[in-house]
């Protein structure tokens, strides 16, 4: 007795396939409409901090006093990129394979689409009186020329006929005429639509991100400064794209004329408008310029840029005056910290004039600083009615409420400095000495004990300009529009099918041939489909009279 052989083990994989299939079910995974579905929501997620933590790229000030103020736990999400997310690693990985799920969930569904709208209508099934709505029917004429009556009604329906053999249990064969007819593939193509429009938008995003920039600049709305989009170093913040190295910006120059802003009467504001000046092509040569006004979301569109007006506040003239009578004037831009009232704090730095001091250590002991609030209506509180605060955003009654500091006010280190406040290490060396506090009110001076006078001449307001480029806009909102329109196609045409089954019957009286015509009809539901207007169709279709019966033969003769 021999012993049975033992089974041959399965052959060891290949390195082909141990690369193939992981990859393919990796793939498979990825692309998955669940995969989608997650990554969107994680994507959803990952925005939050961005939304509730400042971010870096709209104000780094604000990041960086944020960040000091809560101390460990907020360098722990400065180094995990919580206020810089949107540019963050995680973020970027989470957007890359969102859009590679989606693009790989698409494009099989736009392919299947595609072949839809190409397909015939479905052949007619063998027992259709299965079907949820069925009809039968005996009509005078042959099974030709009723076919032909069927056939020319259905227009706009995408039909088939068909002549099939039957054998009869006699064994005898007759001619059977089928048709079949199908109406609604406009909604496949609205599918189509909507997903190819889908990944447009995707890729018009994408596209405006990589080539796209924003750049910010405070300008004093004197008619003196202006902004020209030469470079980015023009900007106070700029944030430009992948491929975007500020060399290739589109040349225009834009000069602030004038600012109005207009309140009710609790200090809400009602309307911001800005009168500009801009020059591009020829105009730059020749030195014309264009009038335009800019207001809130109403943008002047220029050479494929658009110039947002987002806020406004004040900024202070001060005039210092040295001890040998010659002045330095400085128009600065203050920050506001209430936006209601516009309650603003800044600061000013002002160097000592050529030869005052001959010797360098001694000019740089004697340079002027100033650090305080503007109040647009003036309001005093405390023990000595001192303390300035703003009781309404219109200046009505401006004031200043300044320290002046003499010393070294860091303007030759070459470091970058905050233009909103002095450094808080110069002063606490010593290097930057207080050397009194004042308010003044527009034309009012104050003299410190070396003779400098420091006087406060009044105020200018000045407005934020941001100029945003995004090549890509257009082709979003043709996108998006398309979406909703392939979506709308979608869900209002209704799919319908149509068989009937033509067979001869017995001779009538007379002379006269009849036919048998069995017809069905399917949709997804009665909502969506036939309800009860199927008996209509079917009269209007084989052209009879008398009243359809679902289920129950009827006679027709024309």
């Amino acid at each position: 007795m021999t012993r049975p052989a033992a089974p041959t083990p399965p052959p060891a994989p290949t390195w082909k396939r141990r690369l193939w299939w992981p990859a393919r079910n990796t793939w498979r995974s990825l692309t998955s409409m669940r995969t989608a579905l997650a990554l969107l929501f994680l994507l959803a997620l990952a925005a939050v901090p961005g939304a509730l933590l400042p971010q870096r790229s709209l104000n780094e000030q604000k990041t960086a006093a944020y960040i000091a103020d809560h101390g460990l736990p907020a360098r722990i999400m400065d180094r995990l990129g919580f206020f810089e997310v949107f540019s963050s690693i995680w973020f970027t990985a989470i957007y890359v394979l969102l859009f590679i799920s989606l693009v790989g969930c698409l494009t099989p569904r736009m392919i299947e689409h595609a072949k839809s709208l190409r397909a015939r209508p479905v052949a007619t099934p063998r027992n259709l009186t299965r079907l949820p709505r069925h009809e039968r029917h005996e009509v005078a004429g042959t099974p030709d020329e009723i076919g032909q009556r069927l056939m020319g009604n259905l227009r706009g329906w995408r039909k088939v006929s068909s002549t099939v053999t039957q054998t009869q249990d006699d064994g005898t064969t007759r001619e059977v005429v089928e048709i079949s007819a199908e109406k609604g593939y406009l909604r496949e193509f609205g599918n189509l639509v909507f997903h190819f429009a889908l990944l447009a938008l995707l890729v018009s995003i994408a596209a405006g991100k990589i080539y796209g920039y924003e750049g910010t600049r405070i300008l004093v709305a004197d008619g003196d400064q202006g902004l020209c989009n030469t470079s980015t170093a023009v900007y106070d913040s700029f944030r430009g794209g992948n491929l975007v190295d500020g060399t290739q910006l589109a040349p225009f120059c834009v000069q602030v004329d004038s600012f109005k802003a207009d309140y009710l009467p609790n200090g809400q504001a009602d309307q911001y408008s800005a009168d500009v000046r801009y020059q591009t092509g020829s105009d730059l040569d020749t030195g014309d310029s264009k009038p335009a006004t800019l207001k809130v979301n109403d943008p002047l569109r220029v050479v494929g840029d658009r110039v947002y007006l987002l806020g406004h506040g004040y900024a202070p003239t001060f005039t210092v005056t040295f001890p040998n009578g010659e002045k330095r004037t400085q128009t600065v831009p203050f920050t506001p910290n209430e936006a209601v009232t516009l309650l603003s704090s800044g600061a000013a730095r002002f160097d000592t004039p050529g030869g005052l001091y001959p010797n360098e250590d001694v000019r740089r002991k004697n340079q002027i600083a100033l650090e305080g609030l503007f109040a647009p209506t003036a309001l005093y509180s405390g023990s000595n009615n001192t303390l300035l605060s703003s009781s309404f955003p219109d200046a009505r009654d401006p004031a200043v409420a300044i320290r002046i500091y003499k010393g070294d006010t860091g303007l030759d280190t070459g470091r970058p400095q905050n233009v909103y406040s002095l450094d808080q290490n110069l002063i606490n060396q010593g290097r930057l000495i207080q050397k009194d506090q004042v308010n003044l009110t527009p034309g009012q001076t104050a003299t410190i004990d070396d003779g400098t006078r420091v006087s406060f001449d009044g105020y200018q307001p000045w407005v934020s300009l941001q100029v945003s480029h995004d090549p890509a806009q257009q082709y979003v909102l043709i996108s998006a529009i398309a979406m909703l329109v392939g979506l709308l196609v979608s869900l209002l045409i209704k799919r319908r099918r149509v068989w009937a089954r033509l067979t001869p019957a017995d001779d009538g009286p007379g002379d006269k041939r009849h036919t048998v015509v069995e017809m069905a009809g399917l949709a997804r539901t009665d909502q969506a489909g036939w309800g009860e207007g199927f008996g209509d169709l079917v009269k209007r279709l084989l052209e009879i009279d008398e009243p359809a019966r679902t289920g129950r033969r009827t006679t027709s003769e024309r």
